[in-house]
């Protein structure tokens, strides 16, 4: 089929779908500006590696591990830093009831910044930190401030543990409900569209494989894993992509 024919074709599957997902990667976030850690131009190389944020390295030297962390914060959150258009067209899938939740992979926040509510974040969260010994959570930017002006390793003042960053680091497991939750979701899922990722990391990239039976649509510039089982290829830009599927699916529009 044609692209336009498949649109057509995605957009009625997910009108009529009972459940549906969307599933997404570092490819929506690289389109608001943010750096994507692999590839060509990725992050983890020279620079950064991945030994410096694994949590053998927090808990044995959460000192140096802050202080790489807030060098790696000014790459990861340019303050111009905004929700694109898949952003957007995601929110709106969900909030017409389109879409019953929006799994990611990324820790920037921007589904929900968009006005998704249904959002499971598989790795966590940048926005928040978290005490490692007893769980109390704090916004980032607080804890960043106080590493910056001195207090490093930034302790809690409840129990006298590090917090840390409130994503799963390297040697870290998923967040266990989430990651059920997810499963849940993809097994039951009608209509599965994965957008942005190269589903290639695992668990995360395994998701589609727990669908039981249904469409799955990859909205992908590079082929995937799930090339031979998806209903529905898209190499194309997340943001142009996106939000032309929601125009369909809540327009109703047969163009």
């Amino acid at each position: 089929m044609e692209r336009s024919e498949d649109l057509a074709a995605l957009a009625s599957d997910l009108r009529e779908a009972d459940t549906a997902i969307a599933l997404t990667g570092a490819g929506l976030s690289a389109a608001s500006g943010i750096p994507t850690f692999r590839g060509e131009d990725g992050i983890w190389g020279e620079e950064f590696s991945e030994a410096d944020f694994h949590i053998s390295r927090f808990e044995r030297d959460p000192e140096g591990f802050w202080e790489d962390r807030l060098d790696l914060n000014e790459l990861l959150r340019p303050d111009s830093i905004e929700p694109n258009p898949a952003h957007e067209a995601l929110a709106d899938l969900e909030n017409a009831g389109i879409l019953d939740a929006v799994v990611t992979q990324n820790t920037d926040g921007l589904h929900a910044a968009a006005g998704t509510g249904a959002v499971l974040e598989l790795h966590g969260n940048a926005d928040r930190v978290v005490c490692h010994r007893c769980g109390r959570t704090k916004p980032a930017t607080e804890i960043h401030e106080r590493v910056r002006t001195g207090g490093n390793p930034p302790a809690c003042s409840d129990c006298e543990g590090i917090y840390k960053p409130d994503v799963v680091l390297f040697g870290e497991l998923l967040p266990r409900a989430v990651l059920k939750r997810a499963r849940q979701l993809a097994e039951d899922s009608d209509v599965i569209v994965a957008a942005g990722s190269s589903l290639r990391v695992d668990p995360a990239a395994s998701l589609p494989s727990q669908q039981r039976d249904g469409v799955l649509a990859i909205v992908n510039f590079e082929e995937t894993r799930y090339a031979s089982r998806a209903t529905y290829t898209f190499r194309e830009d997340v943001t142009e992509l996106l939000p032309a599927l929601a125009t369909r699916v809540l327009k109703c529009d047969p163009e």
